[in-house]
């Protein structure tokens, strides 16, 4: 099998200033929600990249000084040459594989808090500090402070060159970037040579750009990452002036990055941006400048990398999240292996990790993060120990977590046999992708499906609800159960940790019910303790099928989670356009003869709402009767021959499906080894000095 010639294109090598890209494969930068307290992981995670085929690999944000400290959020730093080391690091490892490494110098300015460094914000003027909460402002910069700035971005330049990269940022993406502040007209309302016209405020970065290429720009080349058009309601540049900008600095920087503002609208979930979806926003920045450009639009399909190519849109497919669910994306276009791409699904995830300080994860890709912590690989799996049991491997359900589980046992050479209940495999995937807006996310099965369908050690039974004795009749060494969790109708969840409403009480239901089809008509209040993607995806179902819909939820905001995958203010203009009205910090207090009574969380005060049906998204109960009948029968279990019993995913802790498909990937690689210590990873500790040995 080999490389289809229409995707040619796509490995032809590309010319950034000094340097050649040795295809057209570039990992932008992006964030991974740990920062510079993991070198070790971020190096093992950035080499998967370069492993997998992409020609360039990037950092995220590496801060330039003290003066950019956002703490708590994860941040790279470069602020001196003891950072350096964790930068070779990184860079070594890519550069083994052919690829250029990337980094992306950065500064916020008068987003940065500076909680730890304790340093005043700096900024164009004196502004509220302009992320988080802080009853704080920046100090506008004088002509000193400016002097210094443009000393410190130069050294950090000089130390990312000494590090070994070959591409270095400027960043001016979103408005907490200090030269787009200088660069708003909204933002910087000096009146001296630095403020007014829009080349006096762009003076700030030309002279910072003509330090850094003369700093670094013999070796290293020197890159402009822009949002190229402002989708939100009150822009920080208009997109005239970002038009005129890029046109009166064309020719400067050795490639544009150019994306869309603001971080919701330039990585949108697959509810709000289908792939592609930034070319009718940054196309015309080709017709202005001779140099490469790259830009992103979550591309998966190399049909839809060859059109923007060749007709001129970009000159680089840009990606994050692609490169998060299938680090090896280019190396299976490469290898004819098109099918065998594990598509992104654009749920955001990922993106989750750095709103919450903690690691990336991926739904589709759960090796993600552990290539370095613990030496799993997205595409292999150690084989099965010598030591292993013969005989298959039973796995009871075919959700996420039993599929995922299937596919490494199977690669890793175990037979498999996976029985279904009904007369399809998917599990909750499948339900929840027939709701509005999550229909990507089918790609979650259909990966695996295929793949296991490919493989002569697989055994699929469907319709195959097995009971406790038929597992033990089967015969199989190991058993998983996976049969997932149902949705509580009683109201226990975050709110209540008793039942809130009586077995049985008429017009009482659950998302399953909704995903079925079973309320078509009247009014439907949806009680939301659960505050993920769901509630609104089941209030948009209910709309579209009729229904007068009222989310109430008992937390402060709307859909809270959401904030985290940057859908949530997008949710709730969804909801305002469909008529769908949303109450927050209400909490349920009885639902009697279709009226629902809650109580104001900070005032006690109670009020009612009318409604023929309530939904309740709160909790859910494992099915663990399987299992724990099981594990009772310890005798049938000898007998049968079973010296592994199991349970993976929902129907142990119900979580997310990126947890359901991480539980079943981690059983795979571990049911044939030692119990699994307390600490089950690679742990990162103080980084050495300079000139240390660093491994």
């Amino acid at each position: 099998m080999g490389r289809d010639p229409r995707f040619d294109i796509l490995f032809e090598p590309v010319q950034i200033g000094p340097v050649t890209a040795k295809n057209r494969f570039y990992q932008t930068p992006h964030c991974n929600g740990t920062g510079d307290w993991t070198p070790r992981a971020l190096a093992g995670m950035r080499e998967m990249k370069a492993a997998g085929g992409w020609g360039v690999v990037c950092t995220e944000n590496l801060m330039v000084d003290t003066h950019s400290d956002i703490n708590p959020f994860p941040a790279v730093r470069l602020w001196s040459d003891e950072d350096i080391p964790a930068q070779e690091l990184m860079v070594d490892k890519v550069h083994g594989y052919g690829a250029l490494a990337g980094c992306e110098l950065a500064h916020f300015g008068i987003a940065s808090h500076n909680r730890i460094t304790r340093k005043v914000p700096l900024g164009p003027v004196s502004h509220m500090t302009m992320e988080g909460i802080d009853p704080t402002q920046s100090k506008a910069m004088d002509r000193s402070d400016i002097r210094r700035f443009r000393r410190r971005h130069r050294e950090a330049a000089l130390r990312a060159k000494r590090a070994g990269f070959d591409i270095i940022y400027l960043y001016m993406l979103h408005e907490n970037s200090i030269l787009s502040q200088f660069m708003s007209s909204r933002i910087n309302l000096r009146t001296d040579e630095y403020g007014g016209n829009l080349e006096n405020r762009s003076r700030l970065f030309r002279e910072v750009l003509a330090d850094t290429k003369e700093a670094v720009g013999d070796k290293c080349a020197v890159v402009v990452r822009i949002g190229a058009a402002q989708l939100v309601r009150e822009p920080y540049f208009e997109n005239g002036e970002i038009h005129d900008f890029i046109a009166m600095h064309a020719e400067e920087p050795d490639l544009w990055d150019v994306v869309v503002n603001d971080w919701s609208f330039d990585s949108p979930t697959s509810r709000f941006g289908k792939e592609g979806h930034e070319e009718e926003h940054i196309a015309y920045v080709k017709a202005l400048t001779s140099k490469p450009v790259v830009g992103v639009g979550r591309f998966t399909s190399p049909d839809t990398m060859v059109s923007q190519i060749r007709r001129g849109v970009i000159d680089f497919i840009g990606a994050a999240r692609p490169s998060i669910a299938d680090p090896f994306l280019p190396r299976k276009i490469e290898e004819g292996r098109i099918d065998e791409i594990r598509e992104c699904i654009g749920c955001n995830i990922c993106i989750s990790g750095e709103n919450t300080f903690s690691l990336m994860r991926c739904t589709q890709n759960p090796t993600i993060m552990e290539e370095w912590r613990r030496g799993w690989h997205p595409e292999e799996a150690p084989p099965a120990a010598a030591s292993a049991s013969n005989g298959p491997v039973l796995i009871v359900g075919g959700g996420p977590a039993g599929l995922e589980c299937a596919l490494t046992l199977a690669r890793r050479g175990f037979d498999v046999a996976l029985a279904e209940r009904s007369d399809a495999l998917g599990g909750r995937v499948l339900a929840e992708s027939a709701l509005p807006g999550l229909g990507e996310w089918i790609r979650v099965r259909d990966y695996r499906v295929q793949r296991l369908l490919e493989m002569g050690n697989v055994e699929l039974y469907l319709h195959s609800e097995l009971t406790t004795e038929q597992v033990l009749e089967f015969g199989a060494p190991q058993v998983v159960c996976a049969i997932g969790a149902r949705w509580r109708a009683d109201g226990v969840g975050r709110a209540h940790l008793a039942p809130v409403v009586a077995p049985e009480t008429p017009h009482v239901f659950t998302p399953e019910d909704v995903i079925a089809g079973r309320i078509s008509a009247g009014s439907a209040l949806i009680y939301d303790d659960d505050g993920s993607y769901l509630g609104p995806a089941l209030a948009e179902r209910l709309h579209n099928d009729g229904c007068e819909v009222c989310i109430v939820t008992p937390h402060t905001t709307f859909a809270r989670w959401t904030a985290y995958t940057l859908e949530q203010g997008r949710l709730m203009g969804r909801m305002v356009e469909q008529g769908i009205d949303v109450v927050t910090a209400r909490t349920l207090v009885r639902f009697e003869h279709g009226v629902a009574r809650f109580e104001c969380n900070f005032t006690g005060r109670e009020s009612d709402f009318e409604a023929s049906s309530l939904i309740m998204v709160t909790s859910r109960l494992p099915n663990t009767w399987l299992y724990k009948a099981l594990a009772r029968d310890q005798q049938g279990l000898r007998t049968a021959g079973i010296v592994g019993l199991h349970e993976i995913g929902d129907c142990r802790a119900p979580g997310l499906i990126a947890h359901a498909i991480y539980a079943g990937h981690e059983l795979a690689r571990t049911i044939d080894g030692e119990p699994e210590a307390d600490i089950h990873y690679h742990r990162e500790f103080t980084m050495p000095a300079p000139g240390r040995e660093f491994s």
